[in-house]
């Protein structure tokens, strides 16, 4: 800031009246100078890559310039930096177009009552993300609460609407639904969709939706992750997309039938077989 640089030589105040800035704002200003920025690093390291691109990188190309780097950050992470740092892309962006007359909002029914009297009640759905050394596997899951087993799941390297709806197709072919079922997850984009309310309302399913900035609404999908990257994930150095394919696989098959769970003292598939008799 050219009056911090030139603070012994002249008056500040008469600085700040000349470039029209309020002391306060200055010192503001100064004050921060002292703290270091925890995104600082990962700033010159989206500098660098924009440098080599010529500045005409958006923030998903830069996600994976950094995975190459061996640096992995989520995407709205970069993009948050990005836009901090004035080092979004100098390319003409694509003309931004107003949504949100498709977006679909639903009450948040669940609320909270993780309890259900019988499978394919409530089911609770989420996305997730884990890391590799080829780049970002996203995971989505639908779990029922009533033996909080996995429902179904899918993975994909893109975080998009298909990954959603192709879990639900996988969850209706493999349950059985005779009576009202909901479906509860978060505000993001793919369930606020035109396309998983068509879905839904084609199977007869009743969405549910968190609350905004609310995350404890959908806690018992979010637990599941925690588990599941405790218990399996972070145990490994996984490589490839397929390495984690494997490791998912199986950890859930593992959950889903041996895994004893202290609330019940039973398996998933124990509580599920003890309802069917």
């Amino acid at each position: 800031m050219v009056i911090y640089r030139h603070r012994e030589k002249y008056s500040v105040s008469e600085m700040c009246r000349f470039f029209e800035v309020s002391r306060s704002g200055y010192y503001g200003y100064v004050k921060r100078m002292d703290v270091p920025a925890w995104d600082l690093p990962l700033a010159e390291k989206i500098r660098e890559c924009q440098e080599h691109s010529h500045s005409t990188y958006g923030y998903r190309r830069v996600q994976i310039w950094l995975e190459k780097q061996g640096i992995h950050k989520d995407p709205k992470t970069v993009l948050r930096v990005m836009q901090k740092y004035n080092l979004l892309s100098v390319v003409r962006r694509k003309k931004y177009r107003n949504y949100s007359e498709h977006l679909h909002r639903y009450p948040n029914l669940l609320n909270r009552n993780f309890h259900a009297d019988r499978p394919n009640q409530k089911w609770v759905t989420d996305i997730s993300y884990i890391k590799t050394g080829q780049g970002v596997l996203y995971l989505s899951v639908i779990r029922d609460l009533y033996d909080n087993s996995i429902v179904a799941y899918k993975t994909g390297t893109e975080q998009n609407i298909n990954l959603v709806l192709s879990t639900i197709r996988a969850a209706k072919r493999k349950e059985k639904v005779t009576a009202e079922l909901q479906l509860h997850s978060d505000q993001g984009f793919q369930y606020t969709s035109q396309a998983y309310y068509s879905l839904t309302k084609s199977y007869h399913i009743t969405p549910s939706m968190s609350r905004r900035g609310n995350p404890y609404d959908n806690a018992l999908a979010e637990n599941f992750f925690s588990i599941l990257k405790t218990e399996c994930i972070y145990r490994a150095k996984i490589r490839t997309y397929e390495e984690a394919r494997l490791l998912i696989g199986a950890y859930i098959q593992f959950y889903n039938n041996e895994r004893i769970q202290l609330k019940t003292k039973l398996t998933p598939l124990e509580k599920r077989c003890q309802f069917v008799a």
